[in-house]
This record gives structure tokens, C-alpha cells and sequence, in this order.
């Protein structure tokens, strides 16, 4: 297991405060974007087989036995980093869920059922919009601006773009801070527009950000 993501370690297992049936809850969250997976038990033993193995093993309660998520479905779920809070008695398990499925039902994530016109998960901001706007792609809306640039094709896309970074810099060369941000978020808007396009797979551009932070 790379020394890069967690170690055996990294956390001290013997000092998580385990509740009195010596289990302790782990919320697992998405490290691209993170959309909330899921919530399951571990006790050290579990936590201390997920240290050593990079993969995700929890207790459970019903069978009264451990289970390493994902080895019967192949949906495991590759440890980035472990977490816990300020009491010591919750841990927060940042990981790559194999296949986008961590709910036994084949959903994404088990927090799955939602009211009614509430966009569900990803969680982050750029992921929300970019449902929205695969929503508008893949279902027509009278006066969407966002479907009038879809119907244009790359076009209009693209022209928008350009208009777009033009501003950016333009912002950037006045160093107005509200400025900048406003283009800024008017250019990713557009190049969602453009990835939604193409049906790019926006978890893909952020795997290619986490490739370049090294």
C-alpha cells in the first residue's frame, strides 16, 4: 500500500473512542468530488485490516462477522486517507470507489433517496452544475440558455469560451477580485457546457487534476 495514501500508523486504533459494543461509524466519501457514499461500522480489528490493505473492511452488526466492501461485487473502495473528528469517536474514509458503485442497490451512493426536485448526489458545486446541465442535454427546456448553447454545438460553445477567457484575463489585468471570480465561474460554466457536450466524464478531468498536483 503506497505510503503516499495512509500506513498502519497513520491512525491510532487503540485510542478511537468504540462505543460500548466496540464499534466505531466510518462515513465513506468520494475523494474526486465528495459525494457521501455511504455509512458502515468498524471496530479496530476492521480498521486496522483497512490500514494494512488499502481497502475499505467494516464490521457487521447483523452477521456479527467482518466484510471487505466490494469483494463479491468488485466494487472496492482503494483508501486515500483516513480521518477522525475532534472527540476520536467517528472516522471520515476519503476513497476511489471501483466502478462508481458503493450501494447494494447499484447506486452510487446509498443517500439515494431524496424529495422530490432535489438534484441528488455529487456533492460538489462544479459537479451539481454539471448535472444540470447534462439534465438540460438530455432532456429539452423551453428558454434554457444552457440548452440554447447545446443546441448551437460547438459553435456557439467554443465562441463563448474564447469570449470568456478573453474576460478572465482581461479581469486578471485589472486585478478586480470580484471580477475575476465572476468570469471564472462564467468560463467553467461554458467549458462544462463544452464537456457535457462531448460527453466527457467530468470525474475524469479531475482525475487528470489529481494527476497533476504531484
Amino acid at each position: 500500500m503506497s505510503s503516499e495514501l495512509i500506513s498502519a500508523q497513520s491512525i491510532p486504533v487503540e485510542t478511537i473512542k468504540y462505543d460500548d459494543r466496540g464499534l466505531v461509524p466510518a462515513i465513506v466519501q468520494d475523494y474526486l468530488d465528495g459525494t457521501v457514499l455511504m455509512m458502515a461500522w468498524m471496530n479496530q480489528d476492521s480498521l486496522q485490516k483497512t490500514l494494512e490493505t488499502g481497502e475499505t473492511w467494516f464490521w457487521s452488526r447483523s452477521r456479527q462477522e467482518f466484510w471487505h466492501k466490494g469483494a463479491t461485487s468488485g466494487h472496492i473502495q482503494k483508501v486515500k486517507a483516513i480521518r477522525y473528528d475532534c472527540d476520536s469517536d467517528a472516522l471520515l474514509v476519503t476513497v476511489e470507489q471501483s466502478g462508481d458503485i458503493a450501494c447494494h442497490t447499484g447506486e452510487r451512493s446509498c443517500f439515494h433517496q431524496i424529495n422530490s426536485g432535489v438534484t441528488p448526489p455529487p456533492a460538489d458545486t462544479l459537479s451539481q452544475v454539471f448535472s444540470i446541465i447534462c439534465d438540460r442535454r438530455d432532456t429539452p427546456s423551453e428558454g434554457s440558455y444552457t440548452r440554447k448553447l447545446l443546441d448551437g454545438g460547438d459553435n456557439k460553445i467554443l465562441k463563448k469560451i474564447g469570449e470568456e477567457a478573453a474576460e478572465v484575463v482581461m479581469a486578471c489585468k485589472d486585478d478586480d477580485a470580484d471580477a475575476i471570480a465572476g468570469e471564472v465561474a462564467d468560463l467553467f460554466y461554458h467549458t462544462l457546457v463544452a464537456i457535457a457536450y462531448h460527453r466527457v466524464d467530468l470525474g475524469a478531468v479531475y482525475r487528470k487534476l489529481q494527476e497533476r498536483k504531484r
